[in-house]
């Protein structure tokens, strides 16, 4: 089993570099894949391939602006999907999504905040903007967690609950925000419906620190999340500290969760349908699943934002595309699971 998960994730780590080179010939400027690879080979490896016969103007869009915006896709979709697998373990609910918890809706808040407040700061490669977005989803997880723990512990549906009422509060919130906006109402309605529109090296440097961190941490406690799966109580006879896993693991899904849709906006069923291809694929095993999920969830927002920006001459946004392909397959799984039931 363990040769088999290797060879999957070797061949999908192959497949995402195909597609990583492929996109970068993408866009309104027609690219030679020869050309990308040379220029990519030659600023990543510093190694000196001969590239004087190819335009500065084909290096500076490579390297300067497709290059960037797919690793921040890659880290994006990798880390909703990792998120995803997570929630969707600990809660014991398949469709459970990054967002389960409230954490959209507080992004979406803060995020009108910043964009109707016509502020224009900018630290670490954040816009004010994704600053206030990822502060109010931090803090929303933070009134979820505080409002769904009993004693010392956070019953699981107490904790879904709480994310459900808040959630929805928020996004009242935000839609009086948005009657109110004025010129800026497009502005937040194209922030909603997640786009990776103009993201550079600054926002993958701002994003990569939290996301490698957090992802270490989830993989360190893949085997006390297996163990969960067998029940809490279970977990707890082997001996496994279940409340303070759930603490951490939520919390660090949350806060990579915040970090991604802060520069991304709100990309829906990247963090739903990937666990499950990824489970499909390599089995129920977290420490096999977390990786899998998050090179295929880096593969498949790559395509989607490829598809995005050049099936039309206007950029579409992201959440469009991922929410018309995740779409059908949130409905597949529904009726996978009705004729389990039956």
């Amino acid at each position: 089993m363990k040769k088999n998960v290797s060879k999957i994730l070797i061949a999908s780590i192959i497949t995402l570099f195909i597609i990583i080179i492929v996109s970068c010939c993408i866009g309104a400027a027609d690219i030679k894949i020869s050309e990308a690879f040379k220029i990519l080979i030659n600023k990543i490896f510093n190694i000196n391939l001969d590239i004087s016969n190819i335009k500065t103007s084909t290096e500076t869009i490579i390297w300067k602006i497709r290059f960037p915006r797919i690793l921040v896709g890659l880290l994006v979709g990798g880390t909703l999907s990792v998120a995803g697998a997570t929630y969707q373990g600990l809660l014991k609910n398949p469709m459970a999504d990054p967002y389960v918890i409230g954490v959209s809706s507080g992004a979406a808040f803060g995020a009108a905040i910043g964009i109707a407040s016509k502020v224009m700061f900018n630290f670490l490669g954040l816009s004010f903007t994704s600053i206030m977005a990822f502060i109010c989803a931090v803090i929303v997880m933070l009134i979820v967690y505080k409002i769904a723990k009993i004693g010392n512990k956070v019953p699981i549906t107490t904790l879904l609950l709480s994310g459900i009422a808040i959630g929805n509060f928020l996004t009242a919130f935000t839609s009086l925000i948005m009657i109110f906006a004025g010129d800026d109402l497009n502005k937040i309605f194209f922030w909603t419906m997640g786009s990776l529109s103009g993201k550079g090296w600054d926002q993958l440097l701002s994003i990569l620190p939290y996301v490698v961190i957090g992802i270490i941490i989830i993989y360190y406690y893949a085997r006390d999340l297996n163990i969960i799966l067998l029940g809490e109580d279970t977990a707890s006879n082997l001996g496994v500290n279940v409340e303070k896993v759930k603490k951490i693991l939520l919390i660090t899904s949350t806060i990579i969760t915040a970090a991604v849709v802060s520069v991304s906006g709100i990309i829906g069923f990247i963090g739903l349908i990937i666990p499950h291809i990824a489970r499909m694929t390599v089995g129920p095993d977290n420490k096999a699943l977390i990786p899998v999920s998050f090179v295929f969830g880096a593969i498949l927002l790559i395509i989607c934002d490829t598809i995005s920006r050049s099936l039309l001459s206007q950029e579409i946004p992201v959440g469009l595309i991922t929410s018309i392909l995740g779409g059908p397959f949130f409905v597949y799984l529904l009726r996978n699971k009705k004729r389990e039931i039956n």
